[in-house]
């Protein structure tokens, strides 16, 4: 049974690529709470960036929409964040996560936003319905310094 959070946030944003910057502060700001070291704070920021960007290019397409940040941490230094848009979805989760897969073959893009992410957290879940949009869950536990 999972403890309820002893803090929570959630941010809604235009999925305008200037806002990715935004979110990952308000991400390293809350994360700060659990006082981390630069190197975690670093990790988190890297991992919701490729999120919220994957979001905006990939979900919506460079088209208007809404991207919601969400964080909650709990007691044993669980943080968790989850980036959402409403947009196109995926037909094919597994696959797109696979490295150097690219849902913008005729853009210049690496493919290795799913890799990155999971290299610098615990835990990536992502979940996706075509045409309703996607939910990507980053996890990562904080030793507790204090």
């Amino acid at each position: 049974m999972r403890k309820k959070p002893i803090n929570e946030m959630k941010l809604d944003f235009a999925s305008r690529s200037v806002n990715e910057g935004f979110a990952r502060s308000a991400a390293a700001a809350f994360a700060c709470q659990l006082d981390p070291t630069l190197d975690e704070l670093a990790d988190i920021k890297t991992a919701v960036s490729e999120a919220v960007t994957n979001a905006i290019i990939h979900g919506y397409r460079n088209q208007s929409g809404t991207v919601t940040l969400g964080g909650k941490m709990y007691e044993d230094g669980l943080l968790t964040f989850t980036v959402t848009d409403r947009g196109c979805g995926m037909e094919n989760v597994h696959k797109a996560m696979e490295p150097l897969f690219t849902g913008a073959p005729n853009e210049e893009r690496a493919g290795m936003g799913f890799v990155i992410m999971q290299s610098f957290m615990d835990k990536v879940t992502v979940s996706s319905k075509p045409g309703k949009g996607t939910r990507v869950t980053l996890q990562r536990r904080l030793r507790r310094r204090r």
